[in-house]
């Protein structure tokens, strides 16, 4: 039998791929240092928003490109801000300060999951026996992380997963959202951009207003949340460098590696332990991240282009 040929670029898609799930993963250990001291959640996310958005700006203009404002942009940047970003974040933000950041990342990867029974009610996908099944991985993955009394450290944290998986369900709903109605023909850098610029410009004043402003300091929770402001936005941007590169199916595998990253820096830098039922929903979850993900469609070396 004869071997396929390696495409050139599969090594370096692949060293990316990693790249992308070891920083994305780092996110969930660096928020649970952020907000350690009790830093308001609105000020984070003011300052998330404003880091993200001088990054991608820059970074659009260093393209010769530019933004556009026309109020239709403007009132998608804002919905954008809103369902990917304001909502899921602050649940998020909030659900750290309780919850073990390796639980988190766990939780986020029903992301996939909880997209395709959205999918099903906008159209944009059919029903199958196997992701159904994937669906009901997930369900399985998140009562084992539950249920058992020896899986979360305090029964108490129970309360906060279902503000934990707040973040997956509006993930889902977004991609979902954007499949179905587009983006107005603005490429998806432009699109984030335009999200962090307006998010910021609302909420900055409101996080002021309400005395839940963060001033700047040199302290670890102040560098913890600029670090993962930053890392979100440069991966963000290798993502859809990604998919322009390999295809979305290839470029959806990252899924797996922020969920296993996220719990391998949960253990280092936060020293975390975990219980044996919460390995075996890990192990549920990626399960089921199998079933639901789509099929490759003939995902050959046409696919991966130079």
């Amino acid at each position: 039998m004869t071997r396929a040929p390696t495409h050139p670029a599969s090594g370096l898609l692949v060293g990316v791929l990693i790249l992308m799930g070891a920083g994305w993963g780092l996110g969930q250990p660096l928020t649970k240092i952020a907000v350690s001291t009790g830093l308001p959640t609105l000020g984070l996310l003011a300052w998330q928003l404003m880091i993200g958005a001088v990054v991608l700006c820059s970074f659009i203009v260093l393209r010769g490109g530019r933004i556009p404002l026309a109020p239709r942009n403007l009132f998608f940047y804002g919905w954008i801000a809103c369902v990917g970003t304001l909502f899921p974040n602050y649940a998020s933000y909030e659900a750290a300060r309780v919850l073990p950041a390796g639980i988190i990342s766990i939780l986020l990867s029903t992301v996939p999951m909880i997209a395709f029974p959205v999918a099903l009610g906008l159209g944009l996908e059919r029903f199958e026996l196997r992701r159904l099944l994937g669906l009901l991985f997930g369900l399985a993955g998140v009562l084992l992380i539950t249920l058992p009394d020896a899986s979360l450290p305090e029964r108490a944290m129970l309360a906060f997963v279902p503000l934990a998986l707040i973040a997956p369900l509006f993930y889902g709903a977004e991609g979902n959202l954007v499949a179905r109605f587009g983006t107005g023909g603005v490429d998806a850098v432009t699109v984030i951009a335009g999200a962090s610029l307006v998010g910021a410009c609302v909420l900055a004043p409101l996080a002021v207003a309400t005395g839940q402003w963060v001033t700047p300091a040199l302290t670890l929770p102040h560098g913890a949340l600029a670090l993962s402001a930053l890392l979100h936005t440069v991966v963000y941007v290798a993502y859809v460098w990604m998919v322009g590169r390999a295809g979305s199916v290839f470029a959806a595998q990252v899924s797996y590696l922020v969920t296993g990253f996220g719990v391998m820096w949960a253990m280092l830098i936060l020293g975390e332990r975990f219980a044996p039922t919460v390995w075996l929903a890990m192990v549920v979850m990626f399960a089921g991240l199998a079933m639901v993900q789509p099929r490759p469609k003939l995902l050959a070396p046409k696919e991966i282009r130079t």
